[in-house]
């Protein structure tokens, strides 16, 4: 694998995400320390929680 790094300048003046379907990282620049945050639009009420079972056989008594 060949890498080039240049350290120029860089300005950003502005930047629109319009979405991400998956887990994402977007840096631009020099990052030293990072701070990771998610957002969910669904609200909680629609989650559906089920209780795991292991499968197996089932024997009766």
């Amino acid at each position: 694998m060949k890498v080039n790094i240049f350290n120029d300048e860089l300005n950003v003046n502005y930047i629109e995400v319009d979405g991400v379907s998956t887990s994402s990282l977007f840096i631009i620049g020099d990052v030293e320390h990072l701070q990771l945050a998610s957002r969910f639009d669904t609200p909680p009420e629609s989650y559906v929680f089920e209780n795991v079972f292991p499968f197996g056989p089932v024997s009766g008594g």
